[in-house]
């Protein structure tokens, strides 16, 4: 009851992005951790596809490998959004991506076994991924350690431990 009374109280903060900045047909949104970039599942030719905006400016943030390799769920986002999670498709196999936008890299994750992901989250600093992952009739979640293939992704002024 608490959670409803504190939601309503609030609502005539909330600001709504203007209608012409964002398309329809929109599912799966994501914020990066400072809240600048928005993910989210747009169709595309007929595709689910990544897209990613500037909250700013309204401008769609160009991504060099989930331009392609589509469909694509589940998009999350680091802090700064440096890197763009997603699952996305390759011939009949389900697998995560992270790309980087600062380097180009792209780390794939394919989930060994018959396990299927179906959703995701990035961690903000980018290091850790979970994995909702479907595997015989079960759905269970996983967590990657990517802190040996990934920087993190911290706010400015905030240093990682091994820095």
């Amino acid at each position: 009851m608490l959670g409803c009374f504190g939601l309503c109280s609030c609502a005539r903060e909330v600001q709504r992005i203007p209608k012409g900045f964002l398309s329809l047909n929109q599912r799966d949104p994501a914020l990066s951790g400072n809240g600048k970039k928005l993910a989210l599942i747009v169709d595309q030719n007929g595709r689910p596809t990544v897209q990613l905006k500037d909250l700013r400016n309204g401008n769609i943030v160009p991504l060099r490998y989930l331009s392609r390799h589509q469909p694509h769920t589940s998009p999350s986002l680091s802090w700064s959004a440096r890197y763009v999670a997603a699952i996305t498709q390759r011939g009949n196999k389900r697998l995560g991506v992270i790309e980087d936008r600062l380097t180009g890299t792209v780390h794939k994750l394919l989930i060994p076994g018959n396990r299927i992901p179906i959703r995701l989250s990035l961690a903000p600093d980018g290091r850790q991924l979970a994995i909702q992952v479907a595997d015989k009739g079960k759905w269970r979640v996983e967590i990657f350690d990517l802190s040996r293939k990934i920087d993190p992704d911290l706010p400015v002024g905030i240093r990682g431990a091994g820095s």
